[in-house]
């Protein structure tokens, strides 16, 4: 075979190997692309979510300070505790979706949010938003265990840690001490009620499901969830220490993720109050 014979069998190789790599970078920049785009239209989901629920916030609620109320306007109190008047249009927000059954608002935190409780799936509204599409940032829930009237032993409120602040991420500003002493009130409107709760503890606690973990019906139970949280001695948990919660009350229990600890939930435990 003569030289130039080699030469000449060798060029298809190469120019096969050449096809080959431009095959192999066109595919990986298809990929990049279509992950690029799906990052894309995740995150504008997700701003979308975000939006609507802050356009639901806007449009239909409105929370007058009590410091601006004239003194026979200041009437709506429960135990001494001025209650926010939210004008909550609530045939409007139901219409947006029916799921939502009452308003959690809590002073000083970004915690001004529509609670809702889907009639069959749990977890829905881990993973949807109130206009029905699936992602972040979810909503606030109960799952169909807690009746919708707040009158069980404990209702247990969802919502996920948000990095921008949103949802259940300020219940995190509760280890802060002076926060904790200076921001107590918790405000529940619903249809035709509105209550009010005062936190009792804010603290990290394991992630067990506590409708699995406690029977709220059974006082037992009900005592051991109560010594449980009251047993926890991390750092950064904080108890108001003049106040005390027995069985034959009522608590909301606001519960959300910690980043750092997959394993384990952050919680904020208010008593619902009483005239």
């Amino acid at each position: 075979m003569k030289p130039e014979d080699e030469h000449s069998e060798g060029k298809p190789q190469k120019q096969n190997r050449k096809v080959v790599w431009k095959i192999l970078l066109i595919i990986c920049i298809v990929g990049l692309l279509i992950c690029t785009g799906l990052l894309i239209g995740k995150q504008m989901g997700k701003h979308r979510a975000q939006q609507d629920m802050a356009n639901l916030t806007t449009e239909h609620t409105e929370v007058t300070d009590t410091q601006e109320l004239s003194t026979e306007e200041q009437r709506n109190t429960i135990c001494g505790v001025e209650i926010p008047e939210k004008q909550l249009d609530w045939e409007t927000i139901q219409n947006e979706n029916p799921d939502i059954y009452a308003w959690i608002y809590i002073p000083g935190t970004e915690v001004d949010y529509p609670v809702l409780q889907h009639p069959t799936d749990n977890s829905y509204y881990l993973n949807h938003n109130i206009d029905g599409s699936s992602g972040y940032p979810g909503c606030i829930y109960t799952e169909n265990v807690n009746t919708k009237t707040f009158e069980d032993p404990n209702t247990v409120l969802y919502g996920h840690d948000m990095k921008d602040g949103s949802m259940f991420a300020s219940l995190h500003n509760y280890r802060d001490p002076e926060f904790f002493q200076n921001n107590p009130y918790v405000f529940i409107y619903t249809p035709t009620e509105t209550y009010v709760y005062e936190i009792y503890e804010a603290c990290e606690f394991s992630d067990v499901h506590l409708f699995y973990e406690y029977d709220f019906t059974d006082p037992a139970d009900y005592g051991r969830f109560l010594t449980d949280i009251a047993g926890v001695r991390e750092m950064d948990t904080q108890i108001r220490k003049d106040m005390t919660i027995t069985t034959e009350e009522k608590v909301l229990t606001m519960s959300t993720c910690i980043a750092t600890k997959p394993n384990n939930r952050y919680l904020v435990i208010a008593k619902q109050l009483h005239d």
